[in-house]
């Protein structure tokens, strides 16, 4: 349950700044490192350009956009530089595979339902991708899920390894994926040989099991199976080798598909036990590729993003306060391992890419200097049970020092989460800080960044240490930033929704708090949600093994104590947290005489992705703080 407010948020309408900014996603580098490829476009336009630039200096060598009305994903360089990449169309429900080969471009194949992850094989002649043929929803659990009408559970959409000659082109009839039609692919790589591949996989509902995944082999002509691996941890980055004989992936406590975070664990192509080698790190693995025989990667240590690599020198060889990737967190490296190109950003500085030798990469675009810092940010570390904690304050750009302000503190989601600085440019943050807030983001026991032992430091202590963590951090705040302990707020969404729903019941510290697709009632939910095998990782045993752990963390039995007015919101098809745990917790402070107030989003998932409706949650959080913190006349 990783969606935090700044995904649930961030696409509310305020004033745009003077010049729109410039965003770069789905960065590529090419097997060489001389070229980049990503999509390009401006704040608030949904077409993006596929552009090519020099990875020396940043310029723009050529753009591709052969489907204005398309939407453009997984760039991907084979070894001779030509540049796959997918082009959909919603309209149509179909997505295009395509290869740019410098001169021109063509279709390789057409897939009737949705496609991600284009992956050459190592000689260039074939192309994998994940497909779901007639997909009934957007892939991942935080998407807005089916009606549950009829009989449910019965069927379930299967992402599958289909392989495409790059000569030819696969009309959408006849895509035959090959992998297996009863286990879900989420990644994969192809071994150095080319006749399979690793990858992370799971037998049936695909949103639900990918906790439970386990660490495969898959022929390319046959489709068979192997078990390589049945990891003790939830798994992401499956790479291999070079030579075929090792597989490395990230393995660690993750709440979340795609919110990854763990150590570096490798095992042997033929099987065997998994072996930790980044153990008793005090950094967070966030992404992982291969490079010869040894690996490298992103890691989150503290407030800073790195590079790191397993090689002769292992550990982090770059880093800088700052978040990689288009809010991914990720990089991109060369085939050697020499080089790399991330997207690098804070609070108070825009995007730009940034590319050279992995020990010393410099900025090589400039489309973004001119956007100005609309924030002051500060990185705040306190102690707390023995824990060092770390955290972001955010202050209005004009706040004046001597005067007392109020406060809010956005929880993230997860937990095994981080809050990292993105710039700062429009959304519900910056208007709250207009408005005069100051805005703080807690990492709490729990998050990454500070090594697995930290993140796995709340299993079965939900809302205990990593609550205690953020009061500590308010207090650190309240040291070093004029902020008025008496005119204090409390959001966030998913598992921040939850700790917002559980705070109410345990501190009275918070004057207002706004509560997004949170958990009320742990009990209620397991029986509800869509994802409940993420619980067994942090609780140890199911609510039917084990009901006291799940009702002791749950808001709904301390109800009594809940005072704090609460101001609550829900998508209609929320897989991972159904709508169902708001309208308990809605009810429960109705029934207390405690001011609250509802909204259900219809059509609307894990998040809140309708423009309109995003503003209408933005509108309807300021108006909540302001109704409860403004200062006194």
């Amino acid at each position: 349950m990783r969606l935090s407010l700044t995904a649930l948020l961030l696409a509310a309408a305020t004033p745009a700044i003077a010049a729109p900014l410039h965003q770069y996603a789905g960065l590529a580098l090419s097997a060489t490192g001389d070229r980049i490829a990503t999509i390009e476009n401006g704040e608030g336009s949904l077409h993006g350009v596929i552009t090519l630039r020099s990875a020396k200096d940043g310029h723009v060598l050529r753009t591709i956009d052969p489907c204005p009305k398309c939407i453009y994903s997984g760039l991907s360089f084979a070894a001779d530089g030509s540049l796959a990449f997918l082009e959909r169309d919603r309209s149509a429900g179909s997505v295009t595979l395509a290869l740019d080969d410098g001169k021109a471009q063509r279709t390789i194949a057409t897939i009737k339902g949705i496609a991600q992850t284009p992956r050459f094989s190592r000689d260039g002649k074939r192309i994998a991708l994940l497909v779901t043929l007639g997909a009934a929803k957007e892939s991942g659990a935080t998407q807005a899920g089916v009606r549950q009408v009829g009989e449910i559970g019965e069927k379930n959409d299967e992402q599958r390894i289909a392989v495409f000659d790059v000569t030819g082109a696969v009309a959408a009839a006849d895509v035959k994926p090959v992998s297996p039609a009863d286990r879900y692919v989420y990644e994969y790589d192809w071994t150095p040989d080319g006749t399979g591949f690793v990858a992370t996989t799971a037998l049936g509902n695909g949103d639900n099991n990918w906790w439970v995944a386990t660490l495969d082999a898959i022929d390319a002509q046959t489709g068979a199976v192997r078990n390589i691996a049945k990891p003790s941890t939830q798994i992401n980055f499956p790479r291999v080798s070079s030579d075929g004989k090792t597989i490395a992936y990230i393995g660690g406590l993750m709440s979340d598909f795609g919110s990854v975070g763990g150590d570096v664990w490798t095992v042997p192509f033929g099987g065997g036990a998994p072996v930790n080698r980044s153990e008793e790190s005090r950094y967070t693995v966030t992404s992982l590729d291969s490079a010869g025989s040894s690996f490298r990667g992103t890691a989150l240590q503290g407030d800073s993003a790195g590079l790191f690599t397993t090689g002769d020198k292992a550990g982090i060889v770059w880093s800088r306060p700052a978040s990689f990737g288009a809010g991914d967190g990720r990089a991109a490296f060369s085939a050697d391992g020499r080089f790399v190109a991330t997207v690098v950003q804070d609070y108070t500085h825009a995007p730009a890419i940034f590319a050279g030798p992995i020990t010393k990469p410099i900025q090589i675009t400039h489309d973004n200097d001119a956007q100005p810092a609309m924030v002051k940010a500060t990185s705040v570390t306190w102690k707390n049970e023995g824990y060092t904690v770390q955290g972001w304050l955010l202050a209005p750009i004009d706040a004046d020092p001597a005067k007392k302000a109020p406060m809010v503190t956005i929880v993230h989601g997860g937990p095994s989460a981080a809050n990292v600085p993105n710039y700062v440019s429009r959304g519900a943050f910056t208007a709250l800080l207009n408005a005069g807030y100051y805005v703080f983001f807690p990492n709490p026991r729990g998050s990454y960044g500070q090594g697995e032992a930290f993140t796995a430091a709340n299993k079965r202590d939900f809302g205990g240490g990593d609550l205690r963590d953020i009061l500590t951090g308010i207090d650190a705040v309240e040291k070093v930033a004029p902020v008025d302990d008496n005119r204090l707020g409390l959001t966030g969404g998913s598992y921040g929704g939850f700790m917002a729903m559980w705070a109410n019941t345990q501190t009275n510290r918070f004057k207002a708090i706004v509560a997004g697709a949170g958990l009320s009632n742990w009990i209620s939910y397991y029986g509800t949600n869509g994802i409940d095998q993420w619980m067994l990782p942090f609780f140890g045993k199911t609510m039917y093994d084990d009901p006291k752990a799940y009702e002791d963390v749950s808001a709904i039995y301390f109800m009594k104590k809940a005072k704090t007015p609460t101001f609550i919101y829900v998508g209609e098809r929320d897989i991972e947290v159904p709508p169902t745990q708001s309208i308990e917790y809605w009810h429960a402070l109705k029934d207390q005489g405690v001011d609250t107030s509802l909204v259900i989003y219809p059509e609307e998932g894990h998040g809140i992705s309708n423009p309109a409706n995003a503003t209408d949650v933005f509108k309807r959080t300021l108006a909540w703080f302001d109704k409860y913190l403004a200062e006194k006349k």
